[in-house]
């Protein structure tokens, strides 16, 4: 009797610490992948954000889109054409990217967050110049279009919303010294506001159970890695092909000065809660150091 209500207690009884530990902190959350596109997902996702926000978290999101732009595009009857998994970007995608992004996904994200209580403000990284970037070329000196890399972050303007009591909802689109848009890989975007604004964590929501030993082998999650365990993943190819890139994103964060990064399932309803407030969690912590505390 009553089994159910004692585990809701326990769980809460567990959150104590983790709660007390990370109220006042920020938390810059990556939202991706299939959490932004199922209803019941997005809806988890939200409600967590809300939640990070009401126990005195200082929630920061900056979303994705590729998926809503790639739909757009064919519409428009527009070939989309990737170079080692990032868009060529021509001014008219250019032009489609930023109105998907800043547009549609984050004036909903906005929406949906005012829905639970949680005042929000949708902003892109060319407001204020938060995100200052210059024209991209991939490793082989290929021209990219108007895909770009950050060269600085200006975090007054997600300074002034926190500090008001907003959660800012940031689209990974950046501007150049001559006012020209840039479309920027939302991980990168991500990991750059979080080590700008010195967040206590970088969560990534994704389509993977966290970062594994054998990609086809959800049994072989790594539960906490260091850095330099990342690094040495990478070089002897235990970490491999779409999976490097965030984990770049994460050794990029961390040399940036946030303190621990989370690559979760997003997949998992409330996978952000069950990953900062227990002891287990549910994904993959990447730490400087191989003891780092959670």
């Amino acid at each position: 009797m009553y089994e159910k209500e004692r585990a809701k207690a326990d769980v809460l009884i567990e959150a104590i610490p983790y709660i007390r530990k990370f109220a006042g902190t920020t938390v810059v959350v990556k939202y991706g992948g299939s959490a932004m596109v199922d209803e019941k997902l997005k809806k988890s996702v939200i409600k967590d954000i809300a939640l990070l926000k009401y126990i005195g978290l200082k929630p920061v999101v900056v979303h994705g889109g590729g998926k809503e732009i790639t739909a757009l595009l064919d519409r428009l009857g527009k070939e989309t054409q990737f170079v080692d998994g990032l868009r060529v970007t021509d001014a008219e995608t250019a032009g489609v990217a930023e109105m998907v992004l800043s547009g549609s996904i984050g004036k909903s994200l906005v929406e949906n967050l005012e829905s639970v209580g949680v005042e929000a403000c949708g902003i892109n990284g060319k407001d204020g110049h938060t995100l200052q970037a210059k024209k991209k070329v991939d490793e082989k000196g290929r021209d990219l279009g108007f895909v770009g890399e950050i060269e600085k972050v200006d975090i007054h303007l997600i300074e002034t919303l926190l500090e008001a009591g907003y959660v800012p909802v940031i689209s990974p689109v950046g501007v150049d010294s001559y006012s020209q848009t840039y479309n920027i890989n939302a991980d990168y975007a991500a990991s750059a506001i979080a080590g700008a604004l010195n967040a206590q964590k970088l969560v990534f929501l994704t389509d993977v159970e966290g970062i594994l030993r054998d990609k086809d082998d959800p049994s072989t999650i790594i539960r906490r890695m260091s850095a330099q365990e990342a690094i040495d993943m990478i070089a002897d190819g235990t970490i491999k092909g779409g999976m490097i890139p965030k984990v770049e994103c994460c050794l990029d964060a961390l040399r940036k000065g946030v303190r621990t990064v989370h690559v979760l399932d997003g997949r998992l309803p409330h996978s952000m809660l069950l990953e900062i407030f227990t002891a287990d969690g549910i994904g993959t912590m990447v730490t400087p150091e191989v003891r780092n505390a959670k």
